[in-house]
């Protein structure tokens, strides 16, 4: 069955994250207790279509992990027309969107490319590393040695960024070829980066926890209790010590 085959296919993917990431997902728990510990605020950005949706403010999550995002809205009806002679790179859009954040250098920074060369990503990398911002990116290397740079920089996510945590996923994401399909079935990287930024918690909140700092973990709200619990301990703690 196809789907026997995806299981064998995801238990591979995680045992290549087990075997080439463990070194780097420890690392990376480390820089998140050691911005915390220092004051720091942790950020995520668009990870993977989004899977840090997965990690913040989630039942047995921590507190301290919150959303990065931005967007530039522009109100224009006028009629279509050509503008491919016109420059329309948006680079430093990034900067504007940090500056007027609550990010602050010493932060922690987590974002994602699985190509490794999204320009509006590797342009947030490039502008929180300028404002000493720890970056970790989550990014397939196999994918990204094989694209050019779009950046002007000349450099993709994993050259830029303090720490990259490789999701494994094959180049152009899927896993699995299947009799009868064109393209490959089943993207890697969702469920790989899910499981490497849990994965990372878990070092962050046992780091935390040796160095004498517990770190506010939310219960479910839907749970009997959950809510108050989140509400007078949790989120006060935060707020207080940023934990």
């Amino acid at each position: 069955m196809l789907m026997e085959t995806y299981w064998k296919a995801v238990d591979d993917l995680f045992a290549k994250v087990r075997n080439t990431q463990r070194e780097n997902i420890i690392t990376a728990g480390k820089m998140v207790a050691d911005s915390i510990e220092q004051g720091g605020c942790i950020h995520l950005s668009s990870i993977c279509h989004h899977i840090e949706h997965d990690l913040i403010y989630r039942g047995g999550g921590p507190i301290f992990y919150k959303h990065f995002t931005y967007n530039l809205n522009v109100d224009n009806p006028a009629r279509a027309r050509d503008r491919s002679d016109m420059d329309l790179n948006m680079e430093g859009l990034a900067a504007y969107a940090l500056k007027a954040s609550k990010v602050r250098p010493g932060d922690v920074l987590f974002l994602s490319s699985v190509s490794g060369r999204t320009a509006s990503v590797v342009d947030l990398a490039y502008e929180a590393k300028k404002m000493g911002v720890k970056v970790i990116a989550l990014s397939s290397m196999e994918y990204a040695r094989q694209v050019d740079p779009v950046h002007s920089s000349g450099k993709k996510l994993y050259e830029m960024v303090d720490l990259t945590l490789d999701n494994c996923a094959p180049a152009a994401e899927a896993m699995i070829e299947v009799e009868g399909l064109e393209p490959r079935f089943a993207a890697a990287s969702g469920i790989a980066s899910d499981y490497i930024m849990w994965s990372v918690t878990s070092v962050a909140v046992e780091e935390l926890m040796k160095r004498g700092i517990t770190p506010g973990i939310l219960k479910s709200a839907n749970f009997p209790g959950g809510n108050d619990y989140n509400k007078s301990f949790v989120e006060p703690q935060y707020e207080e010590k940023g934990y």
